[in-house]
């Protein structure tokens, strides 16, 4: 019996390991790294965390999913195995303790977010360290060809190699050929270690029906009443329309939750809880819920709204059925979302004189300066994850370096007296703390500090202020509360500002035609009347032998036909209401892109606080492009009369 075998059964209590399993783990124990693409529920974790009782040193874990990591990490510590956690629900002591682990070389995995890895102090930690294994979970994140692309994923493969990490495992449930590879390029992983189950789910029946929005509530009332006990998870696009659609089901006698991401962390929580726990047997959801939930016995998924990918669709149907019983995944196919969906593709796309004047405003910052995302996302008009994509570019083509986060204000509570604390020192350190002090703010309980404006009045280091803060609170003397993340960069050259936001365009514009194709995919998947899981695989890279015989389109090949809403012209009352808005002249709303977001209904940094205005969505029926060429020709013509 290998080595692996036996800790398989002695420490995780199975007897055999599933498909693709011990070949990913042979190749990590042979000190080579893999992409492992195994099907939502297809048994990745342990992967990594077989490997990692039996390699030297530290298995780093970087997952963007909190849940999972709270659940991983449970199930380890009731195995024995030392493994921790680090992500945003950690006090400082938990942090400071973990530091001490790491350190002792105590723990066998840590799990971390990928934000993580900016902070210098954790990075200049794990530099001393022996790491053995990165695993990389979500790995399609790290491709901008992927459907989640994360803007913090880019930098992992050069943060693998400046840490020594030994070998990584990439994992994701959903890479396309093109994905994969990128995955594997970017950590120079070998082709031959590409280790691909295949998609297909025996046990999932799949089905597409062709309806229209007033017919939708009905046709899902119908398949619920079919077994209301049942745990299903009902996908919808907008969170107030999980509401909406959760409080029908109620009152139709289904024991139905709402979950979305504009919920307090509490009440998701409670949800989750409820939903595991039997006690609540529909949820009503965006795409924020079943990431890292491990609920083996779902029966149905819907999909009441279009997905926006059919990697998305992947994934979300991969929860159902996970205890190998026969599951039902429909997709309500609606022609009436495909406007919503569309217009979402916009949002993101930011105006190319906000990209220019973004990048032009960074590089004459000085060489090393610090920014604020928050604030940067209001005064250039663009959402917070764009700014992001656009610093890590920067640090990627070498432009500027990152230097880690600071937080910009700290919180002091004197737990014993000022006068005490400052006694306890030699007459230069408390000197210093005194003047740390007096450029504080004092309020009914907590002093407020500004650490760059207090450095500069002090004429101190801020890293000195940052360590005397540490040291006092390490000695119980302070407590601190941080708010105010800011990002520290050096500038390393001054390229060319026009053909660099010229390039950084590009990429956006490509992004959106990008996100366009993805819609029609699937789009094109619900009308196929081919075999549903032949289409799914055979989009993934993989082949399904013969027609899976239970399918829609198995069991009725009579054609589809998806109508695309009619595309009507402007009426004269909607262009007077985009001309009625320009003469507004709202600050937010001069740039033609600008006005056409927010006649649609898409929230953008700078126009937040108008969303109140009568105007704000009111063309959210109407398609982006249209409503973007009417505000164009009405700037043009309102400034060629002025």
């Amino acid at each position: 019996m290998t080595e692996a075998l036996q800790v398989l059964k002695s420490t995780f209590g199975l007897e055999a390991f599933r498909a693709g399993q011990q070949e990913a783990i042979d190749r990590l124990l042979a000190g080579e790294s893999a992409l492992t693409v195994f099907p939502t529920g297809g048994g990745k974790s342990l992967c990594y965390q077989l490997p990692a009782l039996l390699i030297d040193g530290l298995t780093l874990v970087v997952s963007p999913l909190i849940a999972l990591m709270q659940d991983q990490v449970a199930a380890l510590q009731a195995r024995g195995i030392a493994a921790a956690r680090l992500d945003s629900s950690r006090s400082g002591d938990e942090v400071r303790e973990i530091y001490r682990q790491l350190r002792a070389g105590e723990l066998r995995l840590l799990y971390v977010a990928p934000e993580r890895l900016q902070n210098a102090r954790f990075l200049s930690l794990l530099q001393g360290l022996q790491i053995g294994l990165m695993a990389v979970d979500e790995a399609h994140c790290i491709s901008e060809w992927g459907h989640n692309f994360r803007p913090d994923y880019l930098k992992l493969a050069q943060l693998a190699r400046d840490i020594g990490v030994q070998r990584v495992l990439a994992l994701t449930a959903t890479a396309t050929p093109s994905v994969a590879a990128d995955i594997c390029r970017q950590f120079g992983i070998p082709p031959r270690n590409h280790i691909q189950t295949g998609f297909y789910r025996p046990n999932l029946a799949l089905g597409v029906s062709i309806c229209r929005e007033d017919d939708r509530l009905a046709l899902l009332l119908q398949r619920l009443a079919a077994a209301p006990e049942a745990a299903t998870i009902v996908y919808v696009t907008l969170q107030q329309q999980a509401e909406r659609l959760a409080s029908q089901l109620q009152q139709a006698g289904i024991r139905a939750q709402a979950y979305h991401a504009g919920m307090k962390a509490e009440l998701r929580e409670s949800i989750q809880n409820a939903f595991m726990a039997g006690e609540t047997s529909t949820v009503v959801a965006t795409i924020a819920f079943g990431m890292g939930i491990d609920k083996a016995d779902i029966r149905a998924v819907y999909h009441y709204h279009l997905p926006k990918s059919l990697e998305n669709y992947m994934q979300e149907i991969g929860r159902a059925g996970r205890d190998g019983q026969p599951s039902r995944c429909e997709l309500f196919a609606c022609p009436d979302d495909v406007r919503v969906l569309e217009n979402f593709t916009y949002g993101d796309t930011p105006v190319p004189e906000h990209l220019q004047g973004l990048v032009g405003h960074l590089l004459t910052l000085g060489e090393r300066f610090d920014i604020s995302t928050y604030e940067l996302s209001n005064r250039f008009d663009i959402r917070p994850l764009v700014i992001g994509t656009v610093l890590t570019y920067l640090e990627l083509e070498g432009v500027i370096a990152g230097l880690g986060p600071f937080y910009s204000t700290y919180q002091i509570r004197f737990e014993v007296p000022e006068e005490e604390i400052v006694a306890r020192f030699d007459p230069r350190r408390a000197d210093f703390l005194q003047r740390l002090f007096a450029a504080g703010k004092q309020g009914r309980v907590w002093l407020t500090l500004d650490v760059t404006e207090a450095a500069a009045a002090l004429d101190e280091p801020r890293e000195r202020l940052l360590k005397a803060l540490q040291y006092l609170e390490q000695e119980g003397l302070i407590g601190t509360q941080v708010k105010g993340v800011r990002q520290q960069y050096r500038r390393l050259q001054q390229p060319d500002l026009n053909e660099l936001g010229a390039r950084l365009g590009d990429l956006f514009v490509r992004r959106e035609e990008q996100s366009l194709a993805r819609l029609q995919q699937v789009l094109d998947y619900a009308a196929d009347t081919r075999c549903l899981p032949a289409q799914l695989c055979g989009y993934f890279g993989d082949e399904l032998a013969q027609p899976c015989g239970q399918c829609t389109s198995c069991l009725d090949p009579s054609p589809r036909v998806l109508p695309r809403q009619a595309e009507s012209p402007l009426t004269e009352v909607q262009k007077k209401a985009v001309a009625a808005l320009i003469a507004e002249g709202q600050e937010a709303l001069r740039h033609p892109r600008q006005l056409a977001r927010f006649l649609c209904g898409l929230s953008s940094p700078a126009a937040f606080r108008l969303r109140r205005h009568a105007a704000y969505g009111s063309l959210a029926s109407q398609p982006f492009r249209q409503v973007l060429d009417e505000a164009q020709a009405q700037l043009m013509a309102s400034s060629g009369s002025g």
